[in-house]
């Protein structure tokens, strides 16, 4: 069985008011998902707003992050980027940094063809010595890894695992089976409301930005499947879904991606793991209505006291 398993957040980066990185903030949120139980860390993906940030921050967050992790989880590093050569040296800074794996999505801005994009996924493998994670985004790159492409890639060794946040469920299906022969391959879906289903038909974990604010939901959910219990993954998964739409309370006055991690961090902050709902410019933070509205869920769903 591969290390990479089971509950693995993609981890919120609290901002104070200025915009800058919180990081006494940031230290409580991953000792709140290490005490939660999750199984390990994604430094640096969507739900960390890791386009927003440069070289130096992203840096400072992934040597920040391995000390204070410490070895007891496996951390796994987004080296996002548009071109191959920015996403490799990337890369080899975060595996001198400590990482565990890097996670790779499709070039973007310039879209590029399957073959292109295997080469792309081909080149970084090459330059580290350590687990590539192809991360299949389309909303944001563009670009869908189709099924041959991720299985090739899976045959090759180019790849180790895939966090599917693609939304194609029957895709997923298909990839899990026809890389179930593959030593130590693993999926993970970013489908943080159908986890249940997708560690039913062989997911090997789930990559949940909601995990931030329950991580200990989304373990239980994790364990209820391990020991065969249906309906208490069913249970758990549909707290799970009433919680989740806190990403839906500011849509429609701000972006989707703005409304969906600011409702995280709105949650987060109201549970007093971080000091600010500030997000990235130019994207805006939830107001006090909608603050307002997220307590009412958490109060909900059993995390705040009625």
């Amino acid at each position: 069985m591969s290390r990479f398993f089971g509950v693995v957040p993609p981890v919120v980066v609290p901002l104070l008011a200025d915009g800058q990185v919180d990081y006494p903030s940031y230290t409580r949120v991953l000792e709140h998902l290490i005490q939660g139980g999750c199984h390990g860390l994604f430094v640096l993906g969507s739900t960390s707003e890791v386009i927003f940030f440069d070289e130096a921050t992203r840096q400072r967050i992934i040597e920040h992050s391995v000390k204070v992790v410490a070895g007891r989880l496996p951390v796994i590093v987004g080296v996002i980027d548009p071109g191959t050569e920015r996403v490799i040296g990337h890369a080899r800074a975060a595996q001198q940094a400590g990482a565990d794996a890097v996670v790779v999505t499709a070039p973007f801005y310039a879209i590029t063809n399957q073959q292109e994009t295997m080469d792309h996924f081909r080149r970084v493998r090459g330059a580290i010595d350590i687990p590539v994670v192809a991360y299949d985004l389309p909303v944001c790159v563009h670009t869908k890894l189709a099924r041959s492409t991720t299985v090739q890639l899976a045959r090759e060794g180019a790849i180790q695992g895939l966090k599917d946040s693609s939304g194609d469920d029957g895709n997923t299906r298909y990839v899990i089976l026809d890389t179930r022969d593959v030593s130590d391959f693993f999926v993970m879906t970013g489908s943080e409301i159908v986890v249940d289903s997708a560690l039913l038909m062989g997911a090997h974990g789930v990559v949940p930005g909601l995990g931030n604010v329950d991580p200990a939901g989304y373990v239980r959910l994790w364990d209820a499947v391990q020991r065969g219990d249906a309906a208490a993954a069913r249970a758990e998964q549909e707290r799970l879904c009433r919680l989740f739409e806190i990403v839906w309370v500011a849509s429609g006055r701000l972006s989707g991606g703005a409304s969906g991690v600011g409702g995280f961090k709105t949650a987060m902050r109201r549970l007093g793991l971080i000091a600010t709902n500030t997000m990235t410019s130019p994207r805006g933070s939830l107001n006090e209505a909608e603050s307002q509205r997220v307590d009412e869920i958490l109060r909900s769903v059993g995390l705040l006291a009625a």
